[in-house]
């Protein structure tokens, strides 16, 4: 029997658990998925070290480029990225190999999202999760501006977008964790909502509430929406495929 689970702080709402649960009932695998809350990483490896049973980690909010510094290898997706929300914890020797599933998960859904259109977009945030997705992005050929509650590098701050940036991108994207429940409930980035239309997209990393206040400002105007439960299915199950190196 092996145990996986998830690393971040908080970690009040999971879907992980239950979904892990029922997939090694499945397999009639007596395997078992637990919460990890830590809001540091000091002593990981450790602490990983010391726990024979544990064979794998999701990494979420907000260890996604901090974890990076611990691991012993990164896959060809993780370096792209500049991100790992994937551990395979590996024994005899001991190595922590670093994923990113986000990719897989955010590029599948997306592509079944947009079908053949592929409109410039926004993107908020500029944490872990924003990184697979600025590289999914890249790899379409999809031009698109970053957004961040300050301005560096070359991302722009919220209140620095213009009306022209604003009005030539039709598919905006959600990488905060702004409207899920229960610690963000009620908000979303602060954007030009009302210029939103039929033929724009919103797509929400967020999955909990299924409807966030971010899409929801965008299905009263109009526009398609999705939330992040396709995606967090599609990683979940990478995550599995990594963790038994298929």
């Amino acid at each position: 029997m092996s145990t996986y689970g998830l690393l971040g702080y908080p970690l009040a709402v999971s879907f992980s658990p239950a979904y892990f649960a029922e997939k090694f009932r499945q397999l009639e695998l007596h395997h078992t998925y637990e919460l990890f809350p830590r809001a540091s990483l000091h002593g990981l490896r450790p602490w990983l070290a010391s726990q024979p049973e544990l064979a794998g980690l999701n990494v979420t909010i907000p260890h996604k480029q901090a974890v990076l510094r611990h691991l012993d290898g990164l896959t060809a997706e993780a370096l792209a990225a500049g991100a790992v929300n994937t551990i395979r914890v590996e024994r005899e020797p001991f190595r922590l190999i670093g994923h990113n599933t986000d990719v897989v998960g955010f590029r599948e859904t997306l592509v079944s999202f947009l079908g053949e259109a592929r409109p410039s977009a926004l993107v908020c945030g500029t944490g872990g999760a924003a990184r697979a997705v600025w590289l999914v992005l890249e790899e379409l050929g999809i031009p698109f501006v970053k957004l961040g509650r300050t301005a560096h590098a070359d991302a722009l701050a919220y209140e620095d977008l213009t009306e022209m940036q604003a009005r030539a991108r039709k598919l905006w994207i959600n990488t905060t964790p702004l409207g899920m429940e229960p610690i963000y409930t009620g908000q979303k980035p602060t954007l030009p909502y009302e210029m939103l239309g039929e033929n724009h997209w919103l797509y929400d990393l967020v999955y909990h509430p299924v409807e966030t206040p971010f899409l929801a400002a965008g299905r009263q105007r109009g526009a398609k929406t999705q939330n992040g439960l396709a995606m967090l299915h599609a990683q979940a199950d990478a995550s599995w495929a990594f963790w038994q190196k298929l």
